[in-house]
């Protein structure tokens, strides 16, 4: 079995041509940064924040299981402290939290966009090798000529759509939930404010 797949992915070499190694390497990556922008997106309680801060008014009671908790957990003893500059402490303590939430949002973006380009180079560079084969009347060998140029324009484009498609929707979605929590993380930081100051409810 094992043989069998280093046999395809050889032949996907072969045909494919010199854009297939790059393409292969950007879905290796793309597949790298949506897997840990799923794992850093997680918000670690089902309920909503001011409903989080009431039932664990002192401070979780167990281990941060998501960005939410985890803010949570660095805020709720901060504002218990109180002070003028709550809202500057508040945002250095959720800073680590909020570059992991764009972390690879670019790069996703950008392997989603290029992808495409790099199926179109190989078409161009398939099609060319289709009219050479034309020109030298290479019509019938077995590997490159015409059959070969037309395999390798059509492989290129399917791989850099197989690439981009799945990444687009799938970062789409990531991208819906990463505002979703810095909504939520700055909701956190409005209502440990409020709280801390003397006079107001949240």
């Amino acid at each position: 079995m094992f043989d069998g797949l280093l046999n395809d992915l050889r032949f996907y070499f072969e045909v494919g041509g010199y854009v297939m190694p790059p393409l292969v390497v950007s879905t290796l990556v793309l597949w790298f940064a949506i897997g840990y922008r799923f794992a850093a997106l997680k918000r670690g309680n089902v309920r909503s924040v001011r409903a989080i801060i009431e039932k664990y008014p002192d401070g979780l009671d167990h281990a941060p299981r998501g960005v939410i908790e985890k803010a949570l957990a660095d805020g709720i003893p901060l504002a218990r402290r109180g002070g003028a500059n709550l809202r500057r402490l508040l945002d250095d303590a959720f800073w680590p939290l909020e570059r992991d939430v764009r972390r690879f949002h670019k790069l996703i973006m950008v392997i989603v966009a290029v992808a495409p380009l790099m199926g179109l180079l190989g078409t161009v560079v398939g099609m060319i090798e289709t009219f050479d084969s034309l020109a030298d009347m290479s019509l019938f060998a077995q590997s490159g000529g015409i059959a070969g140029g037309i395999s390798q324009a059509l492989f290129t484009t399917q791989m850099g759509l197989a690439v981009a498609i799945p990444g687009l929707i799938i970062g789409g979605l990531l991208n819906r939930r990463a505002d979703m929590i810095r909504l939520e993380l700055a909701q956190v930081k409005d209502i440990l404010c409020s709280r801390s100051t003397p006079g107001t409810t949240a």
